[in-house]
């Protein structure tokens, strides 16, 4: 059974619902008769046999000082030598939740992937949330139905993709 695996942390909760809404659309674009299994593991539970297993890949991270959260950082230095040479073009997509910019991560997650020679199947979702000061920047999120629509269709792409056999 092909599998994608959404690999999340979150730290006030935007990414969490971002990863979740990728979950939701992941399972609403099957049909009981796909053989795809969607699987959504907090990066520090996901480890490298996680990854090796998945047919593709959905990292969804905050951007916490210009790069991508610890937690993310964390997870993809635990799996990349243990996974190098051994997912070359699996699939991959990315969401970023951040106060005013994200592409600090956006950068650091690509120049990852690029060189576990992941193949980027769309452009990443960045959701602002235009936290700014220290008191919005660590209250609780709440992620917009809009952009959790995004995040759903990312969720959706990736799992119709493994279903039909495009990636």
């Amino acid at each position: 059974m092909k599998k994608l695996l959404i690999v999340w942390c979150s730290t006030t909760g935007g990414t969490r619902q971002m990863a979740e809404a990728a979950e939701r659309g992941a399972r609403g674009a099957l049909s009981p008769a796909d053989a795809v299994e969607v699987e959504r593991l907090a990066a520090a539970e996901a480890d490298a046999g996680a990854v090796l297993a998945a047919g593709a890949l959905l990292l969804a991270t905050p951007e916490h000082l210009g790069s991508m959260a610890g937690p993310m950082k964390d997870f993809l230095d635990r799996v990349y030598y243990p996974c190098l040479d051994r997912v070359n073009g699996r699939p991959w997509a990315l969401l970023v939740c951040a106060g005013s910019d994200g592409t600090g991560t956006i950068r650091q997650a690509e120049r990852i992937a690029t060189g576990l020679r992941l193949k980027r199947v769309a452009g990443p979702v960045l959701v602002i949330t235009h936290a700014q000061t220290p008191e919005e920047i660590l209250a609780p999120k709440r992620i917009a139905p809009g952009e959790l629509a995004r995040c759903a269709d990312m969720g959706a792409l990736l799992a119709a993709g493994l279903a039909a056999g495009v990636f």
